[in-house]
């Protein structure tokens, strides 16, 4: 199998698209499909399982999912990409999370997260990343700003977690902004 790699100091982001996910989930055993994907639990992989069922895009959505691997320990530690793509109107909503607690708080994120936007607007030729965040989750609101995204507004019971609705902040970010940003640096 081949995955599309960006590299950077302390990672190595594995790129994987809707037909690659298919391709595993097709040839591959249970056991080499967590392996691959980095699943810790049984639950990663049924939740993983249930979006290949139903479909990973539809006719103008896809995306590009990145298994971030640390090159000390060639351990997946986390995910991040751009979903909800939609190549027609140049747009994606970026997304992440941290899988190992280990890992949190080293600004390991912060590195894939400049490798992705980069990805983003140069590769995938958006015009317009987009993010939603709770308005609780102070370490992505600090990401948000830290990549001078664009508060937009709230999203109001947004999200339905936990047995509970939440509130989402929208945020954005302009290939405009971010060229300017890259000429100033």
């Amino acid at each position: 199998m081949h995955f599309e790699i960006i590299e950077t100091k302390r990672l190595i982001l594995k790129g994987l698209s809707p037909n690659e996910m298919r391709y595993i989930f097709e040839n591959c055993s249970k056991d080499e499909i967590k392996r691959i994907l980095g699943h810790r639990s049984e639950e990663d992989y049924q939740k993983e399982e249930s979006k290949y069922k139903n479909g990973y895009s539809s006719y103008n959505r896809s995306f590009k999912l990145f298994l971030m691997t640390d090159k000390a320990s060639n351990a997946i530690i986390g995910r991040c990409g751009l979903h909800n793509w939609n190549a027609e109107h140049r747009r994606a909503e970026i997304g992440y999370v941290m899988e190992d607690e280990r890992y949190k708080r080293k600004g390991l994120m912060t590195e894939a997260l400049e490798a992705i936007i980069e990805y983003g607007f140069n590769k995938m030729n958006l015009n317009r990343m987009e993010a939603l965040v709770g308005t609780e989750n102070v370490p992505s609101l600090r990401l948000m700003e830290k990549f001078n995204f664009i508060k937009e507004g709230l999203l109001r019971q947004h999200y339905y977690v936990s047995g509970e609705f939440e509130d989402s902040v929208l945020f954005s970010k302009l290939y405009h902004e971010y060229i300017n940003e890259k000429h100033k640096q």
